[in-house]
């Protein structure tokens, strides 16, 4: 039995099917994973994410620490609330995590990272931080759960549980954005490629507003939604399309890396300078399979032979699933950088068909590629 998050009772008096996910026992679905799916694509889900490791810096070191420590700019940040996707990277440029930071003030950060990554996410960030030990804290805030409610309706309905003073300055948020809403923190943030909150509050509060989502309407989804939703938004998942042995600039995350300003030195920035000058041979694309078959990782994609040449080897599929939005099997690859827009891969021994397209698959409800 793994952990447990707050809301684990929760689920399975709703009939959740739960399963292991890095170490947490969570709920994958609770009845139609695709009917899930299609839930928050049109209208609105609730998905528990408690299992994610919210961390909260303090002090007058935390600008400059957080400089050193993440390959996007925090620079970036100077507006309450403002929120920033960033890699955080090992000497060898290499992605220990990608996680979200928030700027609240320049004395208290907030940054949030993955579930089975938190340990040694916070060991690094601990042993990074010693130069500036007496000018901030690092504190794990496991008094507070997550919930992120996702899809076309998902604000209009927590802008509902909020107190009546907070309601339109939520609701007016923008993108990558957030506030505190007396002891909640919502944010204007999410993994499904739809618009939405993802809502830290205290853990105790989290079955009854879950219970408060369902009651108008919300439905109640788990990882087996999220991952498909994620997939067809071209999301990366950490230890799947990007981990320690693979640099941003060769996993679809190059615009997470600021090279500018020049001076600013952040951990793995040489190696990744190193990378770039010698030209990365690798990228990330995404496939549609062609005829019928599931795409899964580490399946072989290949470019069918020219003439009486042999195929050849041109990566292999990071991420794969069935889409419910496009009703097309689609993945994401890391591929050679010549690789043509038509490419084959290799289910269980059988060599089908299958085409390069642009990421993402679908954005806001819309599909972007031509099927």
């Amino acid at each position: 039995m793994g952990r447990k998050t707050v809301l684990h009772d929760l689920h399975v008096a709703l009939g959740a099917r739960m399963v292991d996910f890095g170490g947490w026992d969570m709920p994958v679905n609770y009845g139609s994973q695709i009917e899930e799916h299609h839930r928050v694509r049109r209208e609105a889900g609730v998905f528990d994410v408690s299992h994610m490791c919210v961390v909260d810096l303090r002090g007058a070191g935390v600008r400059r620490f957080l400089s050193r420590l993440l390959a996007n700019d925090v620079g970036k940040l100077w507006k309450s609330g403002k929120a920033l996707y960033s890699c955080m990277l090992n000497d060898a440029g290499g992605v220990i995590d990608d996680l979200i930071v928030y700027y609240q003030g320049e004395q208290w950060w907030r940054i949030v990272v993955n579930a089975g990554t938190r340990d040694k996410d916070l060991a690094w960030m601990r042993r990074c931080a010693s130069e500036w030990q007496a000018e901030l804290s690092i504190t794990e805030r496991t008094d507070l759960a997550i919930v992120a409610v996702q899809g076309p309706q998902a604000r209009t309905h927590v802008a509902s549980l909020l107190e009546v003073e907070d309601r339109e300055p939520a609701l007016s948020l923008g993108s990558y954005e957030a506030r505190e809403c007396g002891l909640w923190f919502v944010a204007r943030t999410g993994y499904t490629g739809e618009d939405g909150f993802e809502v830290m509050l205290p853990a105790e509060e989290a079955p009854s507003v879950w219970r408060a989502l369902n009651a108008a309407g919300i439905a109640s989804c788990g990882l087996g939604a999220r991952d498909t939703l994620r997939l067809e938004a071209g999301m990366n998942l950490y230890g799947n399309d990007m981990d320690e042995s693979h640099h941003p600039l060769e996993s679809n995350l190059a615009w997470t890396v600021a090279f500018e300003p020049a001076d600013r030195e952040f951990v793995g920035r040489a190696a990744l300078e190193r990378l770039r000058a010698a030209g990365v041979p690798h990228k990330v694309v995404g496939l549609v399979l062609e005829e019928r078959g599931v795409l899964r990782a580490h399946q072989r994609v290949i470019v069918p032979a020219s003439g009486n040449g042999e195929d050849a080897g041109a990566g292999e599929i990071t991420s794969g699933s069935f889409s419910p939005t496009l009703e097309r099997s689609i993945a994401f690859a890391r591929v050679s950088r010549t690789v043509p827009d038509a490419v084959q891969v290799d289910i269980r021994g059988k060599l089908l068909p299958a085409r390069v397209v642009k990421l993402p698959f679908v954005r806001h409800g819309r599909i972007l590629i031509n099927l």
